[in-house]
């Protein structure tokens, strides 16, 4: 990977997005030194330039930015790092330096937890439990979710509408792994059929 430090004096800026939701969490600032320790430790480092010294995210709090992927832009002057935050990014406690609170993207990690609970089985599991009983039963499960969100379609309670549809998301979710494809498998194709 090609980083250009001198354009900027030494130092390029950083975004760093949440892996899991695409959710910008901050900007900071890196030189040679923190981009090679942050390749190597797998913990987002800065170069703080307040403190005139490296920094990394969390050294204190211990809510650090676990790096998932690290991409340049165009002009190789600029980073984006997708990363998983550990606790709040910002030192005020908000999700984002930003103040974005947001749940878009939250499929995502969703998606994340339910491999983890199929991985690793942890005992009373449901969503292990339901996938270890194979492609019918998940099917089935999610047959039954979409008919009690159609059911509820046809009422006036907002609450049990959005709970049927957050229970159906669920399911679907866990049906996509049974067939071994992931939430953005599903958006490429919607994707291709917006073209």
């Amino acid at each position: 990977m090609k980083i250009d430090f001198d354009k900027s004096g030494g130092l390029v800026p950083v975004i760093v997005q949440h892996a899991g939701t695409l959710q910008v969490l901050m900007l900071g600032y890196m030189n040679r030194e923190a981009f090679e320790k942050t390749r190597e430790e797998g913990k987002v480092t800065f170069f703080s330039r307040s403190k005139q010294r490296l920094w990394t995210k969390g050294e204190s709090s211990g809510n650090y930015l676990t790096v998932d992927e690290i991409l340049t832009d165009c002009d190789e002057d600029t980073l984006l790092i997708k990363a998983f935050p550990h606790g709040p990014t910002c030192h005020t406690g908000t999700t984002s330096c930003f103040r974005e609170e947001t749940a878009k993207g939250f499929l995502y990690n969703l998606e994340k937890v339910i491999e983890q609970r199929i991985t690793e089985n942890p005992e009373g599991s449901y969503t292990a439990r339901l996938f270890s009983r194979g492609v019918n039963k998940v099917a089935q499960k999610v047959g039954e979710e979409a008919v009690e969100l159609v059911i509820e379609a046809k009422d006036d309670n907002l609450d049990l509408f959005r709970n049927e549809a957050a229970d159906l998301l669920y399911h679907y979710l866990i049906l996509l792994k049974t067939k071994n494809l992931k939430l953005e498998d599903i958006e490429t194709v919607l994707k291709e059929r917006h073209k």
